[in-house]
């Protein structure tokens, strides 16, 4: 399969963020992860392509998800058929909020 140009705006700690960059991870996709907590341009990119202020939002070769979980991310890969399952386990959960705290 091509690999698809992926845009990931993330804030850099963010149990959403980071369950978006797992799913990237575990499907070996490149991409380029914007930081809308320190650099005021992407933030404004992001809220202008997806129309809200939400994030993360994800642009997968010109299509944008915004305000999105790596669940629905990764659900949305397979289901266009962008990636192929696999069993491969996440690093981190996948749908946890900014600002949960695990239990230890």
């Amino acid at each position: 399969m091509e690999k698809p140009k992926i845009i990931a705006y993330l804030k850099p700690t963010c149990g959403w963020s980071n369950g978006v960059r797992a799913v990237f991870k575990k499907y070996d996709l490149p991409y380029e992860d914007r930081d809308i907590i320190n650099d005021e341009t992407q933030r404004r990119e992001m809220v202008e392509k997806s129309g809200q202020m939400l994030s993360p939002c994800v642009e997968i070769d010109g299509h944008m998800l915004a305000d999105v979980s790596g669940e629905e991310v990764e659900a949305w890969l397979l289901a266009n058929q962008v990636v192929a399952p696999n069993n491969l386990a996440f690093e981190v959960p996948i749908n946890r909020a900014c600002g949960a705290h695990v239990r230890r």
